[in-house]
């Protein structure tokens, strides 16, 4: 049942999902959301990504007079998406609920529809989104904003790397392509990590870097931590060597 101060924003205009090794987005009457991982079927389906379901609002297609799926959407409701907060939650149809992760950028693949799309979108592609609870979304489905709220994300990808980075468990080695992925970014960023995780501060040195204590600043909100403190507890965990850039396993301790 709806909470008290639930409310219905909207309804599904619109279903898709992009098959493994599908370029273009298929167009269907219902999808299944399933809880941490994504749209059963859909090739951006990935528990460790924040980025699994992309909304987009119905709008942006009739002012800019765009083709069906043209903004490669999963889900297309009649409601503003972008403009809601990161942290919102969706209840969509009877049980699914969306966790708002951040907004969706406009990529390349857009201009190639359309010289100068991406420009004319701004911030209107979408909001990604995770799973948070699955269930079957329909065509029709209404779309309810729920009263509570999670913790946001950080638009700005640099901020969400150092995030990502500072919460890093002890004993655990991450590869860069796991970070972008835990980032919710494009592997292309990749090339950005060396000189965003080396320049802005130094690596510790030696035995006391090896044997640095556990950063606590990362389990504090993202609004608290700031940039500079984020960069301080993420120095840590590169002096702790944490971070291996080409290590394609994970380790933890036990």
């Amino acid at each position: 049942m709806p909470g008290a101060e639930d409310r219905l924003a909207g309804r599904v205009v619109g279903l898709a999902l992009r098959p493994p090794g599908s370029a273009a987005p298929v167009a269907s009457t219902h999808v299944l959301a399933c809880a941490g991982t994504g749209l059963v079927g859909d090739r951006h389906a990935d528990a460790r990504s924040p980025r699994q379901v992309l909304l987009a609002a119905s709008a942006a297609y009739g002012e800019l007079g765009l083709a069906p799926l043209a903004l490669r959407e999963n889900i297309l409701v009649d409601v503003d998406v972008a403009r809601l907060p990161s942290g919102s939650l969706l209840r969509i149809g009877a049980h699914a609920i969306l966790r708002l992760s951040f907004q969706c950028e406009a990529c390349g693949a857009l201009e190639r529809q359309r010289l100068g799309l991406a420009r004319a979108l701004g911030t209107r592609r979408g909001m990604l989104a995770s799973v948070a609870t699955g269930g079957e979304i329909r065509l029709g489905d209404p779309v309810r904003i729920l009263a509570q709220r999670l913790p946001a994300l950080a638009e700005d990808w640099r901020t969400r790397v150092l995030q990502v980075l500072a919460a890093v468990p002890e004993g655990m080695v991450v590869d860069y392509a796991l970070l972008a992925r835990l980032a919710g970014i494009q592997s292309s960023y990749c090339r950005a990590f060396p000189r965003l995780l080396g320049r802005p501060w130094p690596r510790r040195q030696g035995a006391a870097g090896a044997n640095a204590a556990p950063c606590s600043e990362g389990r504090d909100s993202a609004a608290a931590l700031g940039w500079r403190r984020l960069a301080r507890c993420a120095a840590r965990r590169l002096g702790a060597g944490r971070l291996n850039p080409g290590s394609s396993l994970i380790r933890r301790a036990c």
